[in-house]
């Protein structure tokens, strides 16, 4: 049986040609002028990438820090032995043993974890239960370093981290419905310039088979992939 529709969900699919593609700057036009809820809704991009998921040299991830912020509060666990430095530099929680014994326990209050290099020893004892959640500190995205004030004020300042999943599908929050449009035009670039900076070297062909911007409750709005994604044709 066919999904009903909703009356706003309609009345925001009769504003564009949803069957179109657009640059970001019409993409975010085009979605401004969609009926909106009574909360601000999260904006993000989504893509389609034409990598192996099954292959580890293809894996795609990385982190943007978004211009103008995601808009989103975000709570900052960091694992070290110097808490008190990592609380004075924003953090919202911080420790080590005792903040491990709270995980293993079940609380999970926070967005983003971060950890100093000598603590991940101890916090690889809770990779089984972050890591399935996303939530495990990695250096790659970042999220594993000795300059704790650093990295808490720029994940407090919107840098986002992105991960392709199993179907190499992928997708980046860039902002709020509430953001003027040049902010979101500005978020939205940035996040696609990371994307097409996680390349893997090994990968030939086409990358980004797709592009959507949509926002919590709305139709998605197809973004032209031909200014972001390479071809290279095969031997």
């Amino acid at each position: 049986m066919a999904k009903k529709l909703s009356k706003r969900y309609r009345a925001a699919a009769a504003v564009g040609k949803l069957d179109a593609t657009y640059t970001v700057a019409q993409a975010v036009e085009l979605l401004a002028k969609m009926p909106a809820p009574k909360f601000d809704e999260t904006v993000e991009v989504s893509a389609n990438l034409g990598v192996d998921p099954k292959q580890s040299d293809q894996m795609v991830r990385g982190t943007v820090s978004l211009p103008n912020g995601s808009g989103k509060k975000i709570r900052v666990l960091v694992f070290t032995d110097d808490a008190p430095a990592a609380l004075a530099a924003g953090a919202d929680a911080a420790g080590l043993a005792d903040i491990i014994d709270k995980i293993n326990g079940g609380w999970l209050d926070f967005d983003v974890a971060v950890s100093t290099t000598p603590a991940m020893k101890e916090v690889r004892k809770v990779a089984r239960v972050l890591g399935p959640r996303g939530l495990m500190p990695n250096p790659k995205s970042g999220t594993v370093s000795d300059d704790i004030a650093k990295t808490v004020k720029e994940v407090k300042a919107g840098r986002i981290e992105f991960k392709m999943d199993k179907t190499a599908n992928l997708a980046v929050v860039v902002g709020k419905r509430s953001f003027a449009q040049p902010q979101l035009v500005e978020n939205i670039e940035a996040a696609l310039a990371a994307l097409v900076k996680a390349q893997p070297a090994s990968f030939k062909g086409r990358f980004i088979k797709s592009l959507t911007l949509s926002a919590t409750m709305s139709p998605g709005v197809k973004i032209d992939t031909k200014p972001y994604g390479t071809v290279v044709e095969q031997a």
